[in-house]
């Protein structure tokens, strides 16, 4: 994925806060807000436009792979980026910190998924409430490095 490809969120905080993190390797715009809480940026590229797309997400690491929680707040419906990864699952780049790398993503569910939510409420405890809003089973990913 080039950076020629790239479309910036029509979102303000979300293009300023993938600049920032992005230009510093990671050293500014690292957290959610003022709340102090790490965040990652997941790089995608869009199912319908072919764009690449950047997405500020919390870090939820284990053993070095990644859960990536498509929650949206609790919306009704699954966010664009949900939609890119089901699309394009081997077209991911993870960045936490300096160096950004290629990742593969998948799915989880059963026990797997329950282990993995776990990790996300305890790294970002809203994610709870997150799912009571909605009738939806938040969707969790797990992006793995690639060999």
């Amino acid at each position: 994925m080039t950076d020629a490809d790239y479309a910036p969120s029509p979102a303000g905080w979300v293009r300023d806060q993938v600049a920032e993190y992005e230009s510093s390797g990671g050293q500014r715009a690292n957290t959610l807000g003022d709340t102090g809480l790490p965040v990652i940026i997941v790089t995608t590229r869009g199912n319908k436009s072919g764009k690449v797309r950047k997405t500020p997400l919390m870090r939820v690491e284990h053993g070095g792979d990644y859960a990536l929680v498509a929650s949206m707040g609790g919306a009704p419906k699954h966010p664009v980026w949900y939609y890119n990864l089901k699309a394009n699952p081997d077209a991911v780049v993870v960045q936490d910190g300096a160096e950004p790398f290629a990742a593969e993503v998948r799915e989880l569910s059963g026990d797997e998924r329950d282990a993995w939510w776990e990790r996300a409420v305890a790294a970002y405890p809203p994610y709870a409430e997150y799912q009571t809003r909605t009738d939806r089973q938040i969707p969790v990913f797990v992006a793995t490095r690639r060999a």
